[in-house]
């Protein structure tokens, strides 16, 4: 994660090499992730996420 600031909710983050979800949730600070096709689970290393794009570029891109 960016140095101060962690990914909110909506924003597309890589949670492993080549791996991409959305958070759902962040609970007690923790990251809750989601990828179609497999449940919602907290993210493993909050730390190593990587933000891919905001909820507002998301947005932008007119993915909503």
């Amino acid at each position: 994660m960016s140095a101060g600031q962690g990914p909110r909710v909506g924003d597309e983050v890589e949670y492993a090499p080549g791996r991409m979800a959305v958070v759902t949730d962040i609970r007690k600070g923790v990251p809750y992730l989601r990828r179609a096709g497999r449940p919602e689970w907290p993210a493993e290393n909050p730390n190593a996420l990587t933000i891919l794009r905001t909820r507002m570029q998301r947005i932008a891109d007119g993915e909503f």
